[in-house]
C-alpha cells in the first residue's frame, strides 16, 4: 500500500470539543507542533465563519513548513446562489490557502429537511464549488458529510453526489462518519461498493460515538482510502473524532504501513502532552501508545517477567511511540520495583540488601498510613532518594502561614506567606490566590523562580482529595493528589494528613522539587 496521508482537523474539529478554546497564538504553536511531527495537512479553519480563523490563515502562511500543507475549510455554495458570488467560497479563496477542503450533503434527509432545498440543487452545489474552486487553482479535498448514513438510506442518491464532486475533479473524496454510528464492517461493505465507482483517491474521517473511530479508519484504508483525517489525543465535539496518535502508532508498528516520516513517530509522545498542555485537556494515562500507564507495570509476576523478557507484557517497544517503560510501584509489587528505581538513580542496590529490605518496610508502612505511590511516582522517586541520602533538598522550608477571608462584598479569597531558605538566604513571600493552595503555590514561586527560572514553564493540572477514614469525619486523614505539567511531561505527586492544607503542601513541595529534579537530569 501507498503512504497513507496523515491529514489533521485539531485546529477546527478539535476546537469544537467542550471546553476548548484556541487563541490564534495557540493554533499557531499547534500548528507548529504539528508540522515538526511531520503531519501532511493542517486544517486551520473556517475562514469564512468567525474572526479567529480568518486571523489564522496570513499567520500561518507566512510560516515556513517543513512538512505541512495549511488547508482552509467551508462548505459548498448555498442553494440557489452562484458560487462566485458565495461569500463562503469566496472567504476561502482570500485566505490563499493552497488546500481548501469543502462538504456536502450526502444525506438525502439533510437536503430535504436542514438545508430545504431539492435533490438536484444539491448536486449542482458540490459541482459547481468544486469546479469553481479548481479554475481558482486550489487542491479541493470534498467532505462528503454523513456519507454512510446517507448511503445506507438511500445509495444511489449518496453515489450521485460523491460523483458530482469527482466530476468536477476534486483531488480526494473523503467519506464521513459524521454521527460516528458506523460500524467497521459497514465501513468495509461501503467502501467496497463504492470504490468500483470512482477512480478519485478517497479519504476516511470519522467520528467516536461509538469509540469506534479508530477501527472504523483502519477498515477504510484497508478498502483503499489514502487519507486519513482526525485530531490529535482525539479531541472533537461529543465524543471526539478519530484519534492520530493511535492511527498513526499503529500504521507504524502493526501494519508497517508508512504516513509521517519514520524518524518522526518518536516524537508522538511528545506532541500528545504538547496538545494536552495547550488545550488544558488531560491526556488519559491509560491512552493507547502515548499514554502515563501506557507501558506501565504492577504485579509483581508481570513484572518479573518483563525483566527476563519484554515480550511477556508489551506489545511493542514504548521507544518506537517516544514512551517509557514503567515499573509501578506498591505494595503487590515487591522488592523489584524499588531495585530499578533505584537503578535509574544510579544507586546498585541488590534484592537481598538491607537497604531494600529497609525501603520496602517503609514503603509497605507509608502505604499503611494511606500513601499511594502507583498515583505518584514522582513522589515515589523523591522518597527512595530522600531514604537513601541520595537527595540535597533545592530549598528549606522555615514555615508557612494560610488564611481564608470574606469580605463585606461577598469576595472570598485565600492568602499564604511562605518563609524558605535558599542557598542559605533566608526568603519571605505572600500572595493571594483563589484558594489556599493556590495562594500557597503563588507564594512558592515568588521566591523561587529567582533562584530557578524553569519553574515557569511548570503549572499545576489537577488537583484530587480523598477522605481515607470516613468514620473519621471531619478529623479523617486525606490524600492530596497534584497532577502538575510542563512542555514535556506531567508527573504526579501526593501528601497524606489529617489537615488538608499541611497534605495539599506536601504534594506541592514534591512537585516543585521534582521538576527541578527532573531539569537536572
Amino acid at each position: 500500500m501507498s503512504r497513507i496521508t496523515i491529514y489533521d482537523t485539531t485546529l477546527r474539529d478539535g476546537s469544537q470539543t467542550e471546553g476548548i478554546s484556541f487563541t490564534v497564538s495557540d493554533k499557531i504553536k499547534i500548528a507548529e507542533k504539528l508540522d515538526q511531527l511531520g503531519v501532511h495537512y493542517i486544517e486551520g479553519g473556517w475562514p469564512g465563519s468567525n474572526p479567529k480563523d480568518k486571523e489564522f490563515f496570513p499567520l500561518a502562511l507566512k510560516k515556513k513548513f517543513k512538512h505541512s500543507k495549511i488547508a482552509a475549510f467551508g462548505s459548498t455554495r448555498r442553494a440557489n446562489v452562484a458560487a462566485a458570488d458565495d461569500s463562503n467560497l469566496q472567504e476561502l479563496i482570500k485566505s490563499e490557502a493552497p488546500t481548501v477542503t469543502i462538504f456536502g450533503k450526502t444525506w438525502d434527509l439533510h437536503v430535504t429537511d436542514v438545508i430545504k432545498t431539492t435533490l438536484d440543487e444539491n448536486l449542482k452545489m458540490i459541482s459547481d464549488s468544486v469546479s469553481f474552486l479548481k479554475k481558482k487553482k486550489r487542491e479541493v479535498f470534498y467532505d462528503a458529510e454523513h456519507f454512510f448514513d446517507g448511503y445506507k438510506r438511500n445509495p444511489s442518491y449518496a453515489l450521485k453526489t460523491i460523483l458530482a464532486a469527482q466530476d468536477a475533479g476534486a483531488d480526494c473524496i473523503i467519506f464521513c462518519d459524521t454521527n460516528g454510528g458506523t460500524l467497521p464492517e459497514e465501513v468495509r461493505q461501503i467502501i467496497g461498493q463504492v470504490k468500483k465507482k470512482i477512480k478519485t483517491p478517497m479519504g476516511i474521517h470519522t467520528h467516536n460515538d461509538l469509540d469506534l473511530s479508530v477501527a472504523n479508519s483502519l477498515a477504510a484504508i484497508e478498502m483503499g482510502c489514502t487519507q486519513v483525517q482526525g485530531t490529535f489525543n482525539g479531541l472533537g465535539e461529543r465524543c471526539g473524532n478519530a484519534d492520530l496518535c493511535t492511527i498513526v502508532g499503529i500504521l507504524h508498528t502493526k501494519l508497517k504501513i508508512k504516513s509521517i516520516p519514520d524518524n518522526k513517530v518518536p516524537l508522538l509522545h511528545e506532541t500528545a502532552y504538547f496538545l494536552s498542555e495547550i488545550s488544558n485537556i488531560k491526556l488519559a494515562d491509560n491512552h493507547p501508545f502515548v499514554g502515563h500507564s501506557a507501558f506501565a507495570h504492577k504485579g509483581g509476576v508481570h513484572i518479573d517477567a518483563m525483566l527476563k523478557n519484554p515480550l511477556a507484557y508489551e506489545h511493542v517497544d514504548p521507544q518506537a511511540v517516544g514512551n517509557h517503560r514503567r515499573f509501578v510501584t506498591s505494595e503487590l509489587a515487591g522488592k523489584m520495583p524499588i531495585v530499578l528505581k533505584a537503578q535509574k538513580l544510579k544507586v546498585n542496590l541488590d534484592k537481598k540488601s538491607p537497604e531494600v529490605k529497609k525501603l520496602l518496610e517503609d514503603l509497605q508502612l507509608k502505604e499503611h498510613q494511606g500513601y499511594q505511590f502507583e498515583a505518584a511516582d514522582a513522589s515515589f522517586e523523591l522518597f527512595v532518594k530522600r531514604s537513601l541520602h541520595q537527595y540535597k533538598p533545592f530549598f528549606k522550608l522555615e514555615g508557612f502561614k494560610v488564611s481564608t477571608e470574606k469580605r463585606f462584598d461577598e469576595r472570598l479569597f485565600a492568602e499564604a506567606s511562605v518563609r524558605l531558605e535558599v542557598n542559605g538566604k533566608e526568603e519571605f513571600s505572600a500572595a493571594q490566590g483563589d484558594g489556599p493552595v493556590d495562594a500557597l503555590d503563588r507564594a512558592l514561586r515568588q521566591v523561587l523562580t529567582k533562584f530557578y527560572p524553569s519553574l515557569g514553564d511548570m503549572h499545576l493540572r489537577d488537583y484530587k482529595v480523598r477522605v481515607l477514614d470516613t468514620m473519621g469525619g471531619t478529623a479523617a486523614r486525606v490524600r492530596v493528589l497534584i497532577e502538575s505539567q510542563d512542555g514535556s511531561d506531567s508527573w504526579t505527586t501526593m501528601g497524606v494528613h489529617e489537615n488538608i492544607i499541611q497534605a495539599s503542601w506536601e504534594a506541592l513541595i514534591d512537585s516543585i522539587e521534582y521538576k527541578l529534579l527532573k531539569d537536572q537530569k
